[in-house]
């Protein structure tokens, strides 16, 4: 069972539209601590702020009932997202993040060169 983070689209789907590669996936993938402590809330401020700023694509997110998270967040260039990383706002959830709401968590971020997938009515 999976608890997703606000991370729904314009279209309704869970899944982010993207542009034709080339374009970058940044995985955040973590273990929660106990407790909430305004982690959900935070979670999804994070999500609108990332929205708003430029070279965001998209974000898929879902935690598991093990704790186990993970969020793939996509960007036009590796600058916006060390404009993101940067961010005051954001530079402030991670240092809570750390503090308070993960006992793990990875980074990680890839260029993707290829994509493809099915919809419905596509």
């Amino acid at each position: 069972m999976t608890e997703p983070i606000d991370s729904a689209h314009s279209s309704g789907s869970p899944i982010a539209p993207t542009p034709e590669p080339p374009y970058y996936a940044v995985i955040f993938t973590s273990t929660r601590s106990d407790g909430d402590r305004g982690y959900g809330q935070m979670a999804s401020r994070m999500v609108q702020l990332a929205r708003e700023q430029p070279g965001f694509l998209g974000v898929e997110s879902a935690r598991g009932s093990d704790g186990l998270g993970i969020t793939v967040s996509y960007w036009q260039s590796e600058e916006a997202i060390a404009r993101w990383k940067a961010h005051v706002d954001h530079a402030q959830a991670q240092a809570l993040g750390k503090r308070t709401w993960y006992t793990e968590y990875h980074v990680r971020v890839a260029k993707v060169e290829r994509a493809y997938g099915h919809s419905p009515g596509v």
